[in-house]
């Protein structure tokens, strides 16, 4: 059965951390993960009550030896970007050819826009969705075109 999203283009694990340098460091020191550098800044995105300038940070594990990366997002309070009462994992990210294709798709299957954020170049760069059932299971959408860029980083 083909999916909107599918198992191969899913490369990311997201966690929102409190303390972001000491989530890195403990997962550092208990698991083993090597951060690429700190990624982020202000950027301006669409959220259900409008737009909203938002001072992202995040680091990506330089490997997990799966192909699925781990991420770690330095929470925005007042955002949907705030740690997961009861879990770690924040989101599933996944590559997509057509994010505005994607979410149109995802969102006849129940999801809710979050938040956008539109490509230099006119399009989305990326968008969040929630799940209206009661997981509230969150996935993140990112423009493929991201992927040689945000690979550098993860260069050994």
């Amino acid at each position: 059965m083909a999916g909107t999203l599918k198992p191969a283009d899913q490369f990311h694990i997201g966690i929102v951390a409190e303390d972001f340098d000491a989530t890195k460091h403990q997962l550092s020191k208990l698991f083993g993960f090597d951060w690429c550098e700190d990624m982020g800044g202000p950027a301006e995105v669409a959220l259900s009550g409008g737009n909203s300038v938002v001072d992202f940070q995040c680091a990506y594990a330089r490997s997990s030896g799966t192909g699925t990366r781990l991420e770690i997002v330095r929470q925005v309070p007042g955002t949907l970007w705030e740690p997961t009462p009861g879990s770690g994992i924040h989101h599933l990210g996944y590559w997509s050819d057509d994010v505005a294709a994607d979410v149109a798709d995802l969102e006849r299957h129940g999801y809710v826009t979050e938040a956008t954020r539109e490509a230099p170049g006119g399009g989305l760069f990326f968008a969040f969705l929630r799940s209206a059932g009661a997981t509230g299971f969150r996935v993140e959408l990112v423009s493929r075109a991201a992927r040689p860029s945000m690979a550098r980083c993860w260069v050994s």
